[in-house]
């Protein structure tokens, strides 16, 4: 017997995409963009584009591939939605009151011991750059006379950056700041806060992709929160060895909570708190 319900389609979900659109998907994004899937989880990778199909009405992947090819700056807004993950100023703040307690003082005092008066942080995959301006805020308050800090901010969509950079939020990205900080920190803007130009000076952002072979910066301290678990355990201990490659001997590495060492990068760090997933890397390589 028919009814309503029978006749109502099923939305599109990741677990339903063919292997055949996906592999021409796949293609498309690299050669247009230099944007390898591959090295991506398949089920998380598909659930998100699962999200931007259904977000556009198409209830199949064909009518989306055909919408990409004839619409070149849909790729640009799929790459964004690839990219995001949600985040906000100080999350998971106890994380961030340990980096302001120990880790950080400590790294302030590393690079003046080695005669550079600067300190060099990395957000990986920064998205909307919260992560990196809450370390402008902590290490407003930290700086002593003569040092510098530069914090670079990177992901993979253009888009996404070119957001952080005005450093603008919905008050919800501000659920964490506390309000004597918000006072200082933000100025009202349309509705929204805007981080004051003090802080904002102290951030860079740049497209970097961690999977592609161009190199990582060299830095004092790596934050790469959530970013990993969406790459498969091959990708991920390259990627860990690579920033182990990247931080000199005490630098610190900061992960997610659901994210840890893999394989051989357990031999090129420490625990400095396995609870907030902080580590520093070993003075002697093995």
């Amino acid at each position: 017997m028919e009814n309503g319900l029978s006749k109502r389609k099923t939305p599109f979900v990741g677990s339903e995409f063919p292997e055949r659109e996906f592999a021409e998907l796949t293609d498309f994004l690299r050669e247009t963009r230099g944007f390898n899937l591959e090295m991506y989880k398949d089920r998380c990778i598909k659930r998100r584009i699962a999200t931007r199909v259904r977000a556009l009405g198409f209830d199949n992947a064909a009518a989306y591939l055909d919408l990409l090819r004839r619409q070149p700056e849909e790729a640009d807004i799929l790459l964004a939605a690839l990219s995001i993950h949600v985040s906000q100023f100080f999350r998971n703040p106890s994380t961030f009151v340990l980096l302001e307690k120990k880790v950080l003082p400590d790294l302030l005092a590393s690079p003046a011991a080695q005669g550079r008066p600067e300190l060099r942080l990395w957000s990986v995959g920064c998205a909307g750059g919260e992560e990196p301006y809450s370390l402008a805020i902590l290490l407003a308050g930290l700086l002593k006379e003569g040092m510098r800090v530069r914090i670079l901010g990177t992901d993979v969509s253009e888009a996404v950056l070119e957001r952080a950079r005005q450093g603008i939020f919905d008050t919800s990205r501000l659920a964490e700041v506390p309000a004597v900080l918000r006072e200082q920190c933000f100025e009202p803007s349309k509705g929204q806060y805007r981080l004051r130009e003090s802080f904002r000076q102290l951030v860079s952002f740049r497209h970097h992709n961690i999977l592609a072979d161009s190199a990582y910066p060299k830095v004092d301290l790596i934050m790469c929160r959530n970013v990993l678990i969406y790459f498969s355990r091959e990708e991920q201990e390259k990627i860990l060895l690579r920033f182990a490659d990247s931080l000199p001997p005490g630098g610190v590495l900061v992960l997610g909570r659901s994210e840890t060492l893999l394989g051989k990068s357990r031999d090129r760090f420490e625990p400095e708190s396995l609870s907030e997933r902080i580590y520093r890397r070993k003075a002697s390589l093995i």
